[in-house]
């Protein structure tokens, strides 16, 4: 389940608050993330996402402000490790410069690529 941008959607705590239905979870995610985004948007009734790739509700962010997911799907790409541009996207380094285990993802599924086709 990763992610357009590299996120691995089966380890994000707001999928997992909404497959587990915890209020509680819900509320520690949000004020964990409105502290390291540094707002107040992120309230607990906005913790909700089955992931960007499948069906079901969706993270607001991810929904609505993702520049990501139109970038790859205009392109046709599964993720943004298809791109050629990706070590040098601009909209992409904004989006993971705070998760390594999103950048690391991308790159992994590149190298898996770069072996497919050859």
């Amino acid at each position: 389940m990763i992610g357009y941008c590299g996120i691995n959607c089966e380890k994000c705590e707001a999928r997992i608050a909404t497959i587990k239905d915890d209020d509680k979870m819900r509320e520690e995610v949000s004020r964990k993330w409105c502290e390291l985004f540094h707002t107040d948007m992120i309230t607990p009734d906005r913790i909700n996402c089955t992931g960007c790739k499948g069906d079901g509700v969706k993270y607001f962010f991810c929904n609505q402000m993702c520049v990501i997911k139109p970038c790859v799907t205009s392109k046709g790409y599964e993720s943004c490790a298809e791109c050629t541009e990706m070590d040098s996207c601009a909209k992409l380094a904004a989006e993971i410069s705070n998760n390594e285990d999103a950048k690391n993802n991308l790159i992994i599924t590149k190298h898996k690529n770069e072996i497919e086709s050859s």
